[in-house]
């Protein structure tokens, strides 16, 4: 029910045009109060407070249409940082961004690094060891990451007096974001798939459609295979009847959607050719995001070290170790 109506709102609302618009600079707040209209924060808050108290198996469908619709504003992170702040805080008011990292300067300072959606954001909310900090982005000196169309940006607040300390969950919160990141990533390497194959099939060259050449056929295969075992990791990360996902499952979904992105992403451009990287068609502004999602919040490589450490202190068979997990 919620991920068909979200599917309906960011069909009418999130168009490629809206993307672009947002990306050069124009303002999300059109776009960002349809969702929060709707009631979609609240999806993760118990029915107590006045939230959905949705399982995050139901949570998982919802979380992939957003990166099907690139969608340009945090909607997915507040929806996780509402619930990890807990229903004894009071909720801001705005987009809430969860940010990749936490660094105090000597002088007091506080820095959170390529912070996604760190330009359009209106707070930021940290891990600080078992702690959560809630930061105002409008005390803060944003600093954009300089890739196109990118809305990251380093945020750097002078000192911690604006922030608001909510303990317990700080833990959670990496956790909740590579999973939540593996199902962007799903949600929008299938619609690149999807984008690939058309293509293929409606493009002729040599008297026939490219889909018919031999050659075509593995790469589309290949990709395909990497798109169904990408999603199969990000939808287990929320197969749970916790609260959260397990660490290892998130970890083991973020590695294998990071892995699956930048070869999806390559095979996508080199069979679509040159029209692929035009600023006019829509495949660049899901494959950008595939290389940006694919760094947030740790690569492959970041996940893959707790991964193989984990294997090695469970002193068992790597299949018995995979069907554990």
């Amino acid at each position: 029910m919620f991920a068909q109506a979200i599917e309906n709102i960011l069909k009418d609302q999130c168009t490629p045009a809206v993307v672009r618009a947002i990306e050069a600079g124009g303002s999300p707040l059109k776009l960002w109060q349809a969702l929060q209209g709707a009631g979609f924060l609240e999806l993760l808050a118990p029915e107590a407070a006045g939230g959905a108290g949705l399982a995050l198996a139901e949570l998982f469908p919802i979380l992939s249409s957003f990166g099907r619709y690139t969608v340009p504003v945090p909607v997915a992170q507040t929806i996780v940082a509402r619930a990890l702040l807990g229903p004894s805080c009071a909720m801001p008011a705005g987009m809430i961004t969860l940010a990749a990292a936490l660094r105090r300067e000597a002088g007091g300072a506080i820095v959170c690094p390529l912070t996604p959606y760190g330009q359009v954001a209106d707070f930021v909310l940290a891990q600080d060891g078992d702690t959560l900090l809630l930061l105002p982005a409008a005390a803060a000196q944003r600093e954009a990451s300089g890739v196109h169309g990118s809305l990251a940006a380093t945020l750097r607040w002078p000192d911690e007096s604006a922030a608001k300390h909510v303990p317990g969950a700080g833990p959670l919160l990496p956790v909740f974001a590579a999973a939540l990141h593996a199902a962007l990533l799903s949600g929008a390497m299938t619609r690149v798939f999807e984008m690939t194959l058309q293509y293929c099939n409606d493009r002729v060259q040599f008297g026939k459609t490219l889909g018919k050449f031999q050659a075509v056929q593995h790469q589309l295969s290949v990709m395909a295979e990497h798109v169904a075992a990408a999603g199969v990791a990000a939808e287990a990360a929320f197969h749970t009847n916790t609260a959260a996902p397990s660490l290892l499952a998130a970890a083991m979904a973020k590695s294998r959607t990071s892995e699956a992105a930048v070869l999806v992403a390559s095979i996508a451009h080199a069979l679509h050719g040159a029209i692929g990287i035009a600023e006019e068609y829509d495949l660049q502004l899901l494959t950008r995001r595939l290389h940006e999602w694919r760094i947030a919040h740790g690569s492959e490589a970041h996940w893959n070290v707790l991964i193989g450490n984990s294997v090695l202190a469970a002193d068992v068979s790597i299949v018995d170790f995979v069907r554990s997990v």
